[in-house]
């Protein structure tokens, strides 16, 4: 399917969310976004379901961000942050059942922010981690700036907003971003593993657990600037300027406005 879809499984009390556009390298649509978001909350809400599994369709890619055809003009046009029209919330914000990723090729914009919502992650040995958005005139507007610095090293995570350079499996694994290195192929596996394990303890304190952790961390304020920061930039001609260098294969020419 080129214009890409969400898909979900059961594996006995584990849900497997699957992003579904290999072809695409799992781009997300904006109606992927929403897809996503109703699906997993639709789960979260499911007493059958003790713990849900994310990971992208193919081994290339989780995901490597927003589609820049159809995504990116959208927010452009509209010159404000419309992936995320409660300012509170972001990826897996509301979700308390525990979420385990499985990452297999490039995580990468909209997909690692996507992955810094989830609450243990496996990558593959051959994964890869970036936030190339400044590259383009913009931010990683879903919730990056707030939750990256709080998950990993000042340092790192100032590395990965401001270059736009990736890091690889083991070294998101020694900065503390992935809990588990495997073999190519064998992280939805460990993933589902992992997950199965979750399930069998007790459900109400696995919840309750997870609930207390996020909500203690209170990062909602952070969430606010954030949104706010983010449509000034989404309204500026640099913004504007990236995206098209990127579609004509040129280097951009930023002027700062």
């Amino acid at each position: 399917m080129t214009d890409g879809s969400i898909q979900a499984a059961r594996d006995g009390r584990v849900a497997i969310v699957t992003i579904d556009r290999p072809s695409k390298l799992n781009a997300l649509t904006l109606d992927m976004v929403h897809e996503f978001k109703d699906l997993t909350e639709a789960l979260d809400a499911d007493p059958e379901v003790r713990a849900i599994v994310v990971t992208g369709a193919g081994d290339r890619a989780f995901c490597v961000g927003g589609d820049l055809e159809t995504l990116l003009p959208a927010a452009l046009e509209a010159r404000r942050d419309i992936l995320n029209p409660d300012p509170t919330q972001r990826f897996l914000s509301r979700v308390m059942t525990p979420v385990v990723a499985a990452v297999e090729g490039a995580c990468l914009g909209g997909g690692f922010e996507l992955l810094l919502g989830t609450d243990i992650r496996i990558a593959s040995e051959l994964a890869t981690f970036g936030v190339p958005e400044t590259g383009l005139g913009l931010i990683a507007g879903s919730g990056t700036n707030v939750r990256l610095p709080r998950q990993v090293p000042w340092a790192i995570a100032m590395e990965l907003l401001l270059t736009g350079e990736s890091i690889g499996a083991r070294r998101a694994y020694e900065a503390g971003l992935v809990n588990d290195v495997v073999a190519r192929g064998a992280a939805l596996g460990r993933a589902v593993e992992i997950a199965a394990a979750i399930a069998k303890r007790g459900p109400l304190a696995s919840r309750v657990a997870k609930e207390v952790a996020v909500r203690s961390a209170d990062i909602t304020q952070g969430f606010l600037l954030e949104h706010a920061l983010n449509s000034r930039v989404l309204a500026s001609e640099d913004a504007r300027e990236g995206v098209r260098a990127f579609v004509e294969r040129r280097s951009p020419d930023f002027s700062g406005a």
